[in-house]
C-alpha cells in the first residue's frame, strides 16, 4: 500500500487509518487488511487516544471529535448538491473534509501529554489557515457587498452550506477550550475559529461566503432579515391603503 500524503508529512497507511478511526470515535483494529468493527475495548465507557491514553467517552476531546466528524458529514451533503449544481465549490469542500481529518488527529493527540514523534505526525500546519483565507477572499471578491443580515436560503447548495456554518460554529465552541488548555494546537483553533479579531476569515466564514456564492451561482435571490417593527409597519401601510380604496 502506498503512503498517503497529509499536509507536508508522508504517513503510512496504517497511521492514516488510525487518524480516521480516531476522528469518528470508533475503536477498530486493522489486521491484514480486514477491519474488525468492534473490539469490545470501549465497552466500559472509555476510548483510546492516539497517544495510548484512555479517557471517558464523555471527555471534552471526544465531544470535539464527534462535532468535527458531524461537520464533515454535513459538508458531504453540501458537496453533493454543489457537484450537482456545478458551482465550482466541490473540490474545496473535499479538501476541507481532508483537513478536518488532520484536525481530528491533532485533537486526539494531546499536545501536553504525547511524545515528540506523535506530536510531529499530527501537527497542523499554519499554511492550512493561509490557504483557507485565500479561498474566502477569492469568493468574497465575486459577491455584492453585504448590508443586511441574511437568512439561510438560496437553493439547496446554499442552505446546506449554511448548515455547515452552523455546525462549524459549534465545533469552534467545543474545540477552543482544548486549545486554551494546551490539548490542541493553536493552528487548529485558528482554522475553526476567529482567534484574532483583526482577521475574520476562518472556516465558518468560508461557509458563509460559499453559501452566498452558491446562491448567486444558482440564480437565487438572498433573503434578508427585517426587524419585526418594520414588518408590522409594512402590514399597517398595506391595510391603510386597502381601506382607502
Amino acid at each position: 500500500m502506498d503512503d498517503i500524503h497529509i499536509g507536508k508529512k508522508d504517513l503510512s497507511f496504517g497511521k492514516y487509518i488510525d487518524f480516521v478511526l480516531l476522528l469518528v470515535n470508533e475503536e477498530w483494529s486493522v489486521i491484514k487488511g480486514k477491519s474488525n468493527l468492534y473490539t469490545r475495548t470501549g465497552d466500559k465507557g472509555t476510548s483510546s487516544l492516539y497517544n495510548g491514553e484512555r479517557r471517558s467517552k464523555h471527555d471534552d476531546i471526544f465531544h470535539a471529535l464527534g462535532t468535527v466528524d458531524e461537520l464533515s458529514s454535513s459538508i458531504g451533503i453540501a458537496r453533493h448538491y454543489c457537484i450537482r449544481d456545478d458551482n465550482g465549490l466541490s473540490e474545496n469542500l473535499k479538501e476541507i473534509q481532508c483537513k478536518l481529518i488532520e484536525v481530528g488527529s491533532n485533537i486526539a493527540t494531546p499536545r501536553n501529554s504525547s511524545n515528540e514523534n506523535k506530536l510531529s505526525y499530527t501537527s497542523f500546519d499554519e499554511e492550512n489557515v493561509t490557504i483557507l483565507e485565500s479561498w474566502i477572499d477569492h469568493l468574497d471578491s465575486k459577491l455584492p457587498p453585504l448590508k443586511n443580515f441574511i437568512l439561510p436560503s438560496g437553493g439547496e447548495s446554499a442552505v446546506f452550506l449554511h448548515q455547515c456554518r452552523s455546525v462549524c460554529r459549534r465545533a469552534e465552541r467545543v474545540t477552543v477550550p482544548l486549545v486554551e488548555s494546551g490539548i490542541a494546537e493553536s493552528t487548529v483553533g485558528k482554522y475553526l475559529n476567529r482567534n484574532d479579531v483583526a482577521i475574520i476569515v476562518r472556516l465558518s466564514d468560508y461557509f458563509f461566503v460559499a453559501a452566498r456564492y452558491a446562491a448567486m451561482s444558482g440564480g437565487f435571490s438572498e433573503s434578508f432579515y427585517k426587524h419585526g417593527r418594520e414588518n408590522r409597519l409594512g402590514e399597517l401601510v398595506t391595510r391603510n391603503l386597502k381601506s382607502s380604496d
